[in-house]
């Protein structure tokens, strides 16, 4: 089974961009396009640009938040240029093929999230994803169009298209949205919130586990909650 990857525009007001990115998508091989309250994108300018990307237009899902768009994500990543100091590791673009191959065995729905034109992405949006990625750039300004941004993770994940497999398992114990799910239950245990920093960044640690680290994670995190249980 395909490792699925979702184009995820937040709030974009250009249709051109919307039709772009459209076109780009299908160029690459990919077809899920995801719009958190976007401007118009069926008609006029956008479809126009699209061209011959119009299923994937009309096949769009239309979300009114990042939160509701990521749903049902098992891993989501924040695409910026800006260096944030709400995660602390960036994934270069030319490197998120392998870093997702790494994966494969344990995640099945990708979200790559794309900001605004003019803004990007909030530090709250780039919270609810599990790590950043950026393309590097030889100069600063002026920044990339969010159009040519989808089409160059587009064009550096379809090089490895093939590669992007994924195991069924057959419990979701093996998954790791459930391995990040003890994380976090286990650091609410302890009394590690949101509003502690070591917080984020172990969170953030969490999403570079490979599929070996999975499995062992699993089995540290069964082995502290049963300590935890034995003490109370």
């Amino acid at each position: 089974k395909m490792m699925k990857i979702n184009f995820v525009l937040v709030e974009p007001k250009v249709p051109e961009n919307i039709g772009a990115s459209a076109r780009a998508i299908k160029t690459m091989g990919f077809d899920s396009l995801v719009l958190v309250n976007p401007c118009e994108y069926k008609e006029g300018k956008s479809r126009w640009v699209a061209h011959g990307s119009a299923e994937i237009l009309e096949n769009a899902k239309v979300y009114n938040s990042l939160a509701e768009a990521l749903s049902d994500s098992d891993f989501a990543i924040a695409t910026s240029i800006r260096r944030r100091m709400v995660k602390v590791d960036i994934v270069n673009s030319r490197d998120l093929s392998e870093f997702l191959i790494s994966k494969s065995g344990y995640i099945k729905n990708v979200s790559l999230v794309f900001g605004r034109e003019e803004s990007g992405l909030t530090n709250d949006e780039i919270k609810l994803c599990d790590i950043v990625s950026a393309v590097p750039m030889q100069i600063k300004y002026p920044s990339l169009n969010l159009a040519q941004a989808v089409m160059i993770y587009a064009y550096e994940l379809s090089k490895h298209i093939q590669n992007f497999k994924t195991i069924e398992n057959e419990t979701d114990n093996d998954s790791y949205h459930a391995m990040k799910n003890k994380v976090r239950q286990l650091l609410y245990k302890i009394g590690l919130t949101e509003a502690d920093n070591r917080f984020g960044r172990i969170m953030e640690r969490v999403a570079f586990l490979k599929d070996g680290d999975i499995n062992l994670a699993h089995t540290i995190c069964n082995l502290i909650e049963e300590r935890l249980q034995a003490v109370c």
